[in-house]
């Protein structure tokens, strides 16, 4: 075929199927990393055959954008700077579930379980007195192996948790204690969270448990987790790694899937 006539060639189905799975992902409505629906759903929201729906996947993970993992299934593609987790704070969601949903894997070490007064801060935050005790839960989060995050949680001493033995198995195979509360039942509504800057240094304590190298700046989590009544039930504070969360905030309207592609042969992607 002659360039004139590449440059005259009708757009084909997997064309069609291409542009609008890129369209699909391009505004933002999926972070990188997250899976995308079986073909079987995508080729019916696409209106094409899985065939068709298999080429165009081929072109997009030629281009880095999507990620097909055998047995696993379809990610959308990496980010040049990968992280453990890219979340938006409109949606309350464990990092559990988040790593499930991204294919990565979670644990902990280091888990600790000690009763002990809460404090002046922790007592106002959670409308106790200072010498009231509570379930202090620290540990190191290890995402697929590596360090990345020192989570430590203090719970209402009137929840109702699992026995230690029991709680401590939960977080060393990746639970949240988000996760252990709505496991026990509780009407868990919403979470007011505060996200800030803060100094690691090799020879602290977080510092040596993460492995920084150097001073480096981190983001620090503090979240409580409300009822639906409006009682505050847990206090958390998370340390994440370099690089192991980039919290974005998106708005957008709904979409639930990609547009139907037209099979008519003149048709131009819109």
């Amino acid at each position: 075929m002659t360039a004139a006539g590449d440059r005259t060639r009708r757009p084909s189905l997997v064309d069609g199927a291409e542009e609008a799975l890129r369209n699909w992902l391009a505004p933002g409505r999926h972070r990188s990393g997250d899976r995308l629906p079986p073909e079987h759903d995508l080729s019916a929201m696409l209106g094409v055959s899985r065939g068709t729906l298999r080429s165009a996947l081929g072109r997009l993970e030629e281009g880095g954008e999507i990620v097909r993992r055998q047995g696993s299934g379809t990610y959308v593609g990496q980010v040049a700077t990968p992280t453990a987790f890219d979340e938006r704070l409109e949606r309350l969601e464990s990092y559990a579930s988040l790593a499930r949903r991204r294919g990565v894997k979670l644990a902990a070490r280091e888990v600790r379980i000690d009763r002990k007064p809460v404090g002046t801060e922790v007592g106002r935050v959670l409308e106790l007195d200072a010498e009231a005790e509570a379930v202090w839960i620290s540990r190191v989060l290890l995402v697929d192996g590596e360090p990345g995050a020192v989570m430590e949680d203090i719970v209402h001493p009137d929840v109702e948790l699992p026995a230690d033995a029991r709680l401590k198995a939960a977080l060393e195979h990746g639970e949240m204690v988000l996760d252990v509360l709505l496991g026990q039942g509780m009407p868990v509504a919403f979470a007011s969270t505060r996200v800030m800057p803060f100094l690691l240094t090799p020879r602290s304590r977080h510092g040596r448990a993460l492995g920084v190298q150097r001073p480096t700046a981190v983001l620090e989590l503090e979240e409580v987790v409300h009822v639906a009544s409006g009682e505050a039930v847990q206090r958390s504070r998370d340390l994440f790694a370099p690089g192991g969360l980039d919290l974005t905030v998106i708005r957008l309207l709904e979409v639930s899937g990609p547009a139907p592609v037209s099979h008519r042969p003149d048709a131009l992607p819109s």
